[in-house]
């Protein structure tokens, strides 16, 4: 039983459920649900839908159902039953022994339209799926009733288990209620409940041929469990009527229906249909693609579930849509990572160095930090030697002014290791810089001298003998403008993919340390931004993905706000 202690409501959900509690509606309890259709990979968008569902049940000692709306066979699979599932589990909920299917209830909302039939509140219509769509009108326009509107209850009956039999084809015959074709509510001019579909499903298999509606499966799957607030985003605000007017002409248990506004993300679209797009036509690499905001993508580049739940924590739940920058999602993962992720040195673009005055066949090792925010990380040994490779853009032959990184004659600190300074440059027969010839000073380990002179240049690097091989995968916006729905005339939303959303790095090197980690793993590239060790990695050649830069525009754009 929930306990009206629980929390302090912090918005009108909560609010709403604080005073129920109070005031004994529900005999005190809490049950939501997260129904998804198993039809796609989940997206960011489900992830404030899952927070707000799971995350209520959670403050006020309820629970929560997870509940597949497998109610339409022809998009579903069970990869995307697994994936859902795997996700939520990943964001930190758990449905406990809650896991049903609609499906789980065909034979009771079949016997409920049955029901309606009998009632004289439904019947079966023969029109087209066209004609059905032009007898509906428009806004402003009252709907025309169906000729066949008035056959007799034994009729429809007939008809419509007929239509469970498998008598007629796709198409022949639907199960409409009967409510009012005037209303200004299009939801309510009769609204399809039952369809033919002689497709097979992921679980019932060909034991149907006929599949309810979601906006009759719905309401009654929430009575059939329960289900005490049914959540959901404010594009289902006009359904409320029909789902108040199934449950009251079957006089079943009742559920509260509640909309919020659904996520919206700049740079982004958050559509399974679209994505589904992007999927099929090969604009990305998969469900899992890096650049795509499904949770499944998300995880892969690098994104942890507490960042996700703290940027929702942050977005807030409201009525009124808003559009949020996408800034505010990666200062999430920034914040998170900063604390959590392993500091470790990585070279996109290597030149090499030869520290002409160190032993050639000496190698030692350097301590260094795993993390200076984390003292508890402790430290690692890093291989030092003659060979190193740094970072190509931190030489310049004639460096601008304020220029403190490596140029001939000046000298910078190797991070946890040694003052060099470049003595020569060796260039190919193009003109291209190919190596540096640089000397050390023995006596400034750890970045300090007997003298105390110091440097303001800091470079990271590899040993070259030890630097294990990699490819790096960066990444941009998927779309190039904020609003990706903002085409011109007779074009759609992909003609503002980003051309460049992915650049892939070759030849880069990262210290021996991450040969063998596991996939999945997180570290900050010091200097460059946040990585994620990709499963297409291999003994030989490791792949890591770009997850954020270490350069914060949502600090920015907070202080232009101020």
């Amino acid at each position: 039983m929930a306990t009206t202690e629980a929390v302090a409501p912090t918005d009108f959900i909560r609010s709403i459920v604080e005073e129920d509690l109070r005031t004994g509606k529900f005999a005190g309890r809490v049950q939501t649900r997260f129904p998804p259709e198993p039809n796609g990979y989940l997206h960011i968008g489900h992830a404030k839908a899952i927070s707000i569902d799971f995350g209520i049940a959670q403050d006020y000692g309820g629970q929560c159902n997870l509940r597949f709306d497998d109610t339409n066979p022809v998009k579903e699979e069970e990869e995307f039953v697994d994936a859902i599932q795997n996700d939520i589990r990943w964001l930190g909920y758990d449905w406990g022994d809650r896991l049903f299917y609609a499906s789980d209830y065909f034979e009771q909302l079949y016997q409920w339209a049955v029901q309606l039939i009998k009632d004289g509140q439904a019947y079966v219509d023969s029109l087209s799926p066209d004609q059905v769509k032009e007898h509906r009108g428009a806004f402003g326009t009252p709907g025309v009733e169906s000729p066949y509107r008035n056959r007799s209850v034994a009729e429809n009956l007939d008809l419509f288990e007929r239509m469970r039999a498998g008598e007629f084809p796709d198409g022949a015959h639907v199960l409409r209620a009967k409510i009012d074709m005037t209303s200004g509510n299009m939801n309510l001019r009769d609204p399809v409940m039952y369809r033919i579909l002689h497709a097979t499903h992921h679980r019932t298999g060909d034991a149907w041929c006929i599949y309810p509606m979601y906006d009759f499966a719905h309401g009654q799957s929430d009575s059939i469990e329960r289900v005490t607030y049914s959540l959901c985003d404010v594009a289902y605000e006009e359904h409320r009527p029909l789902y108040d007017w199934f449950l009251d002409q079957l006089g079943i248990f009742h559920p509260q229906q509640l909309e919020f506004a659904r996520l919206n993300l700049t740079h982004t679209i958050l559509s399974k249909r679209y994505l589904a797009r992007l999927v099929r036509e090969g604009h990305v690499r998969g469900w899992d693609d890096p650049r795509m905001p499904t949770l499944a993508g998300l995880r892969r580049r690098g994104y942890t579930p507490e960042a996700i739940r703290d940027f929702m924590n942050r977005v807030g739940v409201a009525k009124s849509p808003t559009t949020v920058e996408i800034a505010l999602l990666e200062h999430c993962l920034r914040q998170d990572l900063n604390l959590r992720a392993p500091r470790v040195m990585a070279v996109l673009d290597p030149l090499r160095v030869v520290i002409e005055n160190y032993p050639v066949d000496q190698v030692e090792e350097v301590a260094a930090e795993n993390n200076p925010e984390d003292p508890g990380m402790g430290s690692r040994r890093l291989p030092f030697s003659r060979v190193l490779y740094i970072e190509r853009d931190d030489f310049r032959e004639a460096p601008p002014k304020k220029w403190f990184r490596l140029s001939p004659g000046a000298e910078v600190r190797l991070k946890h290791a040694y003052f060099i300074t470049c003595r020569e440059v060796v260039k190919d027969e193009s003109g291209e810089v190919v190596e540096l010839r640089c000397t050390y000073d023995p006596e400034s380990r750890g970045g300090s001298t007997p003298d105390g002179r110091r440097v303001k240049g800091t470079l990271h690097w590899v040993s070259a003998g030890h630097a294990a091989p990699a490819e790096v995968r960066m990444y941009d916006h998927l779309f190039t403008k904020p609003d990706p729905s903002d085409v011109p005339e007779g074009q759609d939303f992909t003609v503002n993919l980003n051309p460049n959303s992915l650049q892939v790095l070759t030849g880069c090197l990262v210290e021996p340390g991450l040969a063998g980690q596991a996939p999945g793993s997180r570290y900050q590239f010091l200097r460059q931004g946040y990585y994620c060790l990709d499963p297409d990695s291999t003994p030989e050649k490791l792949v890591f993905n770009q997850s954020v830069t270490l350069r914060d525009s949502w600090a920015k754009i907070e202080k232009a706000n101020e």
